[in-house]
């Protein structure tokens, strides 16, 4: 094997916040400061850009995409917020100041000139936000109603935007994962078999009428839990005591009819199938979407009606280049996602590209991790960030 024509370089910054109390683990969560660590995919030759890849709740530099993208010569900045790997108490507008500390340790500390977001999967729809406030900043609160103020953040813009295998937002992708079967949130064996997915009596490929009685449960299941949680903030705040947040479990979460059913927006994904194995498995797995969460950070990352890591309102507010890459067999995220955020860009420059048979992550795919890296070095370079 060749040795890669890039170098790693351990990162860090950290920036000052004063929370209410706890929410993180460890030294860095709990003394006032929030220490975020990254990995720098350096190439080989110099460059006045930084691309900065980051997702709310997992570390990127192990994906195949950004080694090989800094095997072209880029700088990858692979930046994780202050919730790595554990999503409970993930509340999307700190990880939004997040973001924006590692734009600015981009510009100000390592001195790139330009700095360019690329987000993969759920990391596009942070990257969306992030750059509608950070080019028009309105955030005050969190959806908990928490004083957190985005507007005197000093948030810096980036100078383009590329979004790849990504979906609108993790609370629009819950919404058509969660299972819907479950009527007691108590009791996830006390189902409705007529909406059970993987109940031997529903079988693809379904009718209209099937998905739309079907998508209507799942909205209607995921508005009872953010009225709940609502109600227990409502009736901690009540109490007037220490305790200022609970924690619950989601079960049952990952039943989208699209994975049994591939006529269903259909493109070249394996059926049967998702990123996470099969579906059937992983609807009562731990890594199931959403499965451990607190009340706080269930309306801030979850709730559709609440959430605000939106790609479509967002990118109607971003005017700013962008790049937009389909996987055509993701078996994640929906092409109609990808579509609808192009489509409602506000961005008169912007790009659509298909990498043909593409999974999600490119698993044993290198020739499509070759086009992928092609297309965004294309692009790169027609912007002058390369």
């Amino acid at each position: 094997m060749s040795e890669p024509a890039h170098t790693k370089h351990y990162v860090s910054t950290s920036h000052n916040e004063d929370a209410a109390f706890t929410e993180t683990y460890g030294f860095s969560g709990s003394q006032g400061v929030v220490t975020l660590e990254g990995i720098l995919l350096r190439g080989e030759a110099p460059s006045s850009t930084a691309v900065v890849m980051m997702h709310p709740a997992s570390t990127l530099q192990t994906l195949p995409f950004p080694g090989a993208l800094a095997n072209t010569g880029a700088h990858v900045l692979c930046a994780a917020s202050r919730y790595p790997k554990n999503d409970t108490a993930l509340i999307m507008e700190k990880v939004v100041a997040d973001m924006g500390a590692w734009v600015r340790f981009a510009r100000e500390e390592l001195g790139y000139e330009h700095v360019v977001l690329i987000g993969w999967s759920g990391g596009a729809s942070l990257s969306m936000l992030y750059q509608a406030e950070a080019v028009g900043p309105s955030i005050a609160h969190t959806p908990a109603g928490d004083p957190y103020d985005l507007t005197g953040a000093g948030l810096i813009p980036a100078d383009g935007l590329v979004a790849i295998a990504a979906h609108r937002g993790r609370a629009n992708t819950l919404a058509t994962w969660i299972d819907p079967s479950v009527t007691d949130e108590a009791d996830p064996s006390n189902r409705d078999a007529s909406l059970d997915l993987y109940d031997p009596s529903n079988q693809a490929p379904y009718s209209a009428e099937f998905v739309e009685t079907f998508r209507a449960a799942q909205l209607a299941r995921m508005s009872r839990i953010s009225n709940w949680a609502r109600d227990q903030l409502a009736e901690i705040k009540e109490l007037g005591g220490a305790e200022v947040e609970r924690c619950f479990m989601t079960q049952r979460t990952m039943a989208d009819p699209r994975w049994l059913d591939t006529s269903l927006d259909h493109n070249d994904r394996r059926p049967g199938w998702c990123y996470l194995g099969d579906p059937e498995t992983v609807n009562v797995g731990p890594v199931g979407l959403a499965r451990f969460s607190t009340l706080r950070s269930w309306l801030s990352q979850w709730s559709i009606d609440d959430a605000r890591a939106d790609g479509v309102p967002c990118l109607a507010r971003v005017p700013q280049p962008q790049l937009f890459v389909e996987n055509s067999a993701d078996d994640a995220t929906p092409r109609s996602d990808l579509v609808a955020m192009h489509e409602a860009s506000g961005a008169s420059d912007r790009s659509y590209h298909v990498i043909d048979g593409a999974n999600h992550y490119y698993k044993d795919q290198p020739d499509c991790l070759r086009d992928a890296v092609r297309v965004t070095t294309n692009w790169l370079g027609g912007h002058n960030f390369l």
